[in-house]
């Protein structure tokens, strides 16, 4: 029997069930485009749908969805539900619009199934070996995963139960918004040193952020490695591709009459970068293919995603007026 099972095997399912076998814990999984042989070979159980797999799992069964956001998750739920008992826990690791989430698991608490909102940072290198996790959710359903998910988070640090239902997918498109900040101020300083008048070592410069400087990052990292080997940016577009999380984000920010002027006008960036092919967007695209192996140029999976990502209406936060 498995610890737990894996619904969607593509980059980031992929990534996490072999964090899982290499931690030694045994898991299942199942993907609509079949499971990778690599994956068979390293010690998953493969089923061919969601009852094979859930009778495939302890108890209570824990089963992580790793699926885009969308109705492709409510079809995935739809399928799970008629095999779970009262007290198993579906773990919902897609970047889900969390209204989506809060209604997903009112539904699901009335079968007395557990449904979690699991965001996940670090893309499919960071869920390879070090995932960062936010969870929201009932305490109980949190009781029967944490165990699992402390022991496949990378760092001591790397979980958090951040709250209800919705918090956790809430805290991670929080998190998106921030990393959106982060990369537009990073494409515009790269563009500001390409605009020195006299040549500037940029290459250094961004090595010497990295040892110690109040900006120094990861993404500072993924810059500095893509420019020692890119010094051009010559990548194939500039052309910033995205899945339309943050757009949300932003619509939340209006409801509650949040102010985030650098998130909102970082969107409006990436969408401009959709036509034209400037610095920053071409110093930004090299560092999202870097951290999350996000396509150079445009991708219609993803456009997809954009349009189709986020399920129900935009939840009206009750803080308007402070």
């Amino acid at each position: 029997m498995s610890a737990f099972g894996i619904i969607g095997l593509g980059r980031m399912g992929s990534a996490l069930a072999r964090r899982a076998l290499d931690e030694g814990i045994a898991v299942a999984g199942t993907s609509r485009s079949g499971v990778p042989a690599e994956l068979r070979e390293a010690g998953l159980t493969a089923a061919e749908d969601a009852g094979g797999l859930v009778g495939m799992l302890d108890r209570p069964r824990r089963v992580l969805l790793s699926l885009p956001a969308g109705p492709v998750v409510d079809t995935a739920i739809d399928g799970l539900r008629p095999h779970l008992e009262p007290g198993d826990v579906i773990l919902d690791g897609g970047n889900s619009y969390w209204g989506d989430s809060i209604r997903r698991g009112e539904s699901l608490a009335q079968d007395g199934i557990r449904y979690l909102d699991l965001g996940i940072s670090g893309g499919p290198e960071g869920a390879r070996h070090a995932p960062c996790f936010m969870v929201g959710g009932p305490e109980e359903g949190v009781a029967a995963a944490e165990p699992l998910l402390r022991r496949l988070a990378g760092n001591e640090g790397g979980y958090v139960h951040a709250g209800g239902p919705g918090a956790g997918h809430y805290v991670k498109l929080v998190h998106n918004g921030i990393e959106f900040g982060m990369l537009q101020a990073i494409g515009e300083g790269l563009a500001l040193l390409e605009a020195h008048p006299e040549p500037l070592d940029i290459g250094g410069t961004l090595q010497a952020w990295r040892q110690g400087s109040v900006i120094r990052s990861w993404l500072v990292d993924l810059m500095a490695e893509a420019y020692a080997k890119d010094p051009g940016l010559e990548c194939p577009s500039g052309l910033v591709e995205d899945t339309g999380e943050v757009n949300w984000l932003v619509g939340d920010a209006m409801i509650s009459e949040t102010p985030v002027p650098v998130i909102a006008q970082s969107v409006m960036e990436l969408m401009k970068s959709r036509d034209r092919g400037a610095v920053t967007a071409r110093a930004i695209t090299h560092m999202r293919h870097g951290f999350g192996g996000h396509p150079f140029g445009t991708d219609e999976s993803i456009a997809k995603a954009r349009r189709t990502g986020r399920v129900g209406p935009l939840h009206r936060a009750g803080k308007a007026g402070r």
